[in-house]
């Protein structure tokens, strides 16, 4: 999908946000300043989130317990081993929330959820390219 400016990622990121379920996993991945972050704040603004939405590289999970669904907004750039997701208490952010996960390959991926949307951001030559895979669950309910 072309993104050939910041009006189509968040044209994007509403499309995404109206389809979302408690449980999902939106993974994005990408190289540095391919739009991951900006993606994800076009999706909390969707859901009505109208604050700062800081980027979570170094605070790793950013909570939106305010929106329908709640939404657990993370960067696992920084971690050295899957492991550390434990450590984080992942479980607990995700209990009845969606995950909006950058560099979900750090965290050990989630492409094995149902309910996992993975997108990869890529730069293109105006704008921006998402190439999307959806998990079963969101075959139907694809924006």
């Amino acid at each position: 999908m072309k993104l050939p400016d910041l009006a189509a990622m968040e044209d994007f990121g509403a499309r995404i946000a109206a389809c979302l379920r408690p449980g999902d996993v939106v993974a994005l991945s990408g190289g540095l300043g391919t739009g991951k972050t900006t993606l994800a704040r076009a999706i909390l603004r969707s859901l009505g989130h109208d604050g700062e939405v800081p980027s979570p590289t170094f605070t790793i999970i950013e909570s939106y317990d305010h929106l329908d669904p709640p939404v657990a907004h993370a960067d696992f750039y920084r971690l050295e081993d899957p492991a550390e997701v434990e450590q984080l208490g992942l479980d607990d952010y995700r209990d009845g929330a969606v995950l909006i996960a950058e560099w979900p390959d750090h965290a050990g991926g989630f492409a094995h959820e149902p309910g996992c949307l993975q997108i990869t951001l890529e730069i293109a030559q105006e704008g921006r390219l998402a190439v999307v895979t959806p998990g079963k669950d969101w075959l139907e309910r694809l924006p």
